[in-house]
Formats: structure tokens, C-alpha cells, sequence
């Protein structure tokens, strides 16, 4: 204090408490918000991806987002998840695109898409080639917003009781497969049931379904679908990736400040890259331990059921481009990303081929 100026006890009280009181105005004040999943608590896969992505926001945000996890049934049921966050009953929610092709057609292009993209594929046409642009435009009626937050990989084709021999085969067959390719097996003649991942294994065992399709091995194994079934079919032609999404409520989202939000996409954006190499690490181990466990034998599908199922894929993307202008650009956008991107992924797995067969011992 310069010499000579006097303060007064009313001066240095004044001081203080602008002092005490400057970061309680400062001081961020905690979101709590809730996300619920289409996924039983903790399954390997889409359950754990959830429940990562939640633990990353809360930790990135240094608390100031808060957000609660909720299994399927703990609030909506597995297949309510958009509109839970979509009328405002949750800001969030960890699913799958292709459970809402009821209500949009060209959803399943945000997950999956027979003899389609694959997910390093699939992640460049969404984050590269303006995917994540018509995804917006698409869910934007239903005043959400998704991101990639998380994969699963290829999907094995699926098990079944008895072998197939050919297309006559899948006939009549209650087969539990979502996505397009359910529209796949329907026009092959099969019967497509929408069985939850909670009530699979059940569905399975009593015989209320005669083959089913969900992931691929890990999930599978934890599912218990070896017990039931002996023919394990690949590839999974129906579904090539296994895109999960997060979708926010759009009102709770424009609330965020800029900060969040880039917290909210990249927590998803990591769970994506992370989810992905656990898949083939997870997958890996699961399918030495099915083939060893369980009397169960690999199969690959009989030539006229891949055909057929070609045939009726292209076939089926006609027919979902014409639904409407949005998902005519969708599908065009997408199948040109197709185009581009094959030739390198092709050679790709050449060369991943050759560097396989030169590590094998001699014979």
C-alpha cells in the first residue's frame, strides 16, 4: 500500500468479498445426463463400447458432464432408444442405426449394408466423403444426432441347426437377423424375426427360431449360441461392419457449449478405433475356443446362396433409393464410396493374404 493512504474496515471487508466471491462466478455448473443402450449390461462388444464412451466424458469433462449408463430395459426397451432421445426422455443413447429402418429406410447405411463397406471402409465414407453430412439430414426430423461411436467388425454369417445345401434350404426358415439383411433373407424366401440381444439365447434354445445371426464370435460365445446350434456359416454377406452409433437429443446438444461437444465426438471417435481392434483380438481368441469346446463346424455358404444373395442386394439397393430424394443421394453417395474404395481394400487383402501364408510353417 502506497505510504501514507489509510483503508478503512469497510474498504478491506468490500476487498475480501469481491476476492471470496469471484470463483463462485466462475465455477462451471455439473450436467447430469442420462444414456440408454440396446444392449444387456456389459456385453462384450456394443455394451462395453457404451460404458468406455460414458467413462470417457465423464473423466474428459473434469465433471462438468455427467453421464448415467442404462442398460436395455432399465428405462426403454432395446429397440425404443430413438425414441426415448428423441421425445426428451433421455439426452442420449448407444445403439445400432439399422433398428430404425422402419421409420427410415436408409438408416441401415449408418451400420451395415449387404456385400458393402467395410468398417476402415465405412469410417472414411462417414468422416471423408460427407456420410456424416446426410446422416445429420437424416435423423435431424427426429431431432437427434449420431456418431460412429464404436465397431464390432464383420459379423460372421450366422447358426444354424442344420446345414444348407442350397437356397431351397432357407425356405420358411425363422431366422433372427435385423438390418437389411433381414430384407436379404426375406427375399430368399426365409422368415426374418427382430429378437432382441437379451432374448436370443432363449429364442434359440426353446425353438421359437430355427437359426440366428447376431455378431460375430466373442458376442456369440457369450451369448451362448454354440449350445443350440451346430453349423457355425460365414461370411456374414448381410453385415460387413458393425458400426454402433451415439445419438443426442439436438436440443441437449445445442446447449453444450463448443467444448462438450468435442468431448461427446471424440470420446466416440476413440471408442470407434479402440472397439474396432478389440473386435479382431477378442473374435480371434473366441473362435479357437468355439472350435475346440463345442461340437460345432465352420461352414462356408453354398455358392447359390451368395449369388442368390448378391442378386437380391442389388436388387434391394434400387429399391431403397427410390424411397425418397435423401436416400436416393445416400445410396448413391455410399455405393460411389464403394467403387473408389474396394480396388485398395482388395489389394489390401492380398497382401495381408501373401504376408499370412508366408508366416505359415512349411509343409
Amino acid at each position: 500500500m502506497p505510504y501514507g493512504l489509510k483503508l478503512t474496515r469497510r474498504a478491506a471487508l468490500g476487498i475480501g468479498a469481491s476476492t471470496l466471491a469471484a470463483p463462485t462466478v466462475a465455477r462451471a455448473q455439473t450436467l447430469r445426463w442420462r444414456m440408454v443402450t440396446s444392449w444387456p449390461k456389459g456385453r462384450s462388444g456394443p455394451g462395453i463400447s457404451a460404458q468406455r464412451i460414458v467413462e470417457r466424458i465423464n473423466a474428459m469433462s473434469g465433471g462438468r458432464l455427467q453421464v448415467d449408463l442404462f442398460a436395455a430395459g432399465e428405462i426403454v426397451p432395446p429397440f425404443a432408444v430413438l425414441d426415448a432421445v428423441s421425445n426428451g426422455t433421455v439426452e442420449m443413447g448407444h445403439t445400432a442405426a439399422l433398428y430404425w429402418q422402419g421409420k427410415m429406410p436408409a438408416a441401415g447405411f449408418f451400420t451395415s449394408v449387404p456385400y458393402g463397406l467395410g468398417p476402415i471402409e465405412h469410417q472414411a465414407w462417414i468422416d471423408l466423403r460427407g456420410g456424416q453430412a446426410l446422416w445429420d439430414e437424416l435423423y435431424k426430423p427426429h431431432g437427434v444426432r449420431a456418431f460412429l461411436a464404436g465397431n464390432t467388425g464383420p459379423s460372421m454369417g450366422g447358426w444354424f441347426r442344420h446345414r444348407l445345401n442350397g437356397v431351397e434350404d432357407l425356405r420358411g426358415m425363422r431366422l433372427r437377423v435385423q438390418g437389411l439383411g433381414a430384407e436379404i433373407y426375406a427375399k430368399l424366401g426365409a422368415v426374418p424375426m427382430a429378437v432382441s440381444a437379451g432374448d436370443l439365447l432363449p429364442a434359440l434354445e426353446k425353438g421359437s427360431i430355427d437359426a440366428a445371426e447376431f455378431l460375430a464370435p466373442a458376442t456369440d460365445l457369450e451369448t451362448g449360441l454354440p449350445k443350440y446350434a451346430s453349423f457355425y456359416y460365414a461370411p456374414g454377406f448381410n453385415k460387413p461392419n458393425g458400426a454402433s452409433e451415439l445419438m443426442v437429443s439436438l436440443p441437449a446438444w445445442d446447449r453444450l457449449t463448443p467444448d462438450l461437444r468435442s468431448i461427446i465426438a471424440e470420446a466416440c471417435r476413440a471408442e470407434h478405433t479402440l472397439g474396432l481392434a478389440e473386435a479382431y483380438q477378442t473374435n480371434a481368441v473366441a473362435l479357437i475356443e468355439i472350435l475346440g469346446k463345442y461340437p460345432v463346424t465352420l461352414e462356408g455358404f453354398p455358392r447359390s446362396i451368395m449369388d442368390a444373395a448378391q442378386a437380391a442386394s442389388a436388387e434391394l439397393m434400387i429399391e431403397l433409393g427410390g424411397t425418397s430424394s435423401l436416400a436416393g443421394r445416400i445410396v448413391a453417395s455410399y455405393q460411389t464410396a464403394l467403387q473408389d474404395l474396394r480396388g485398395w481394400s482388395a489389394l489390401a487383402a492380398d497382401m495381408a493374404r501373401a504376408n499370412t501364408r508366408a508366416h505359415l510353417p512349411a509343409r
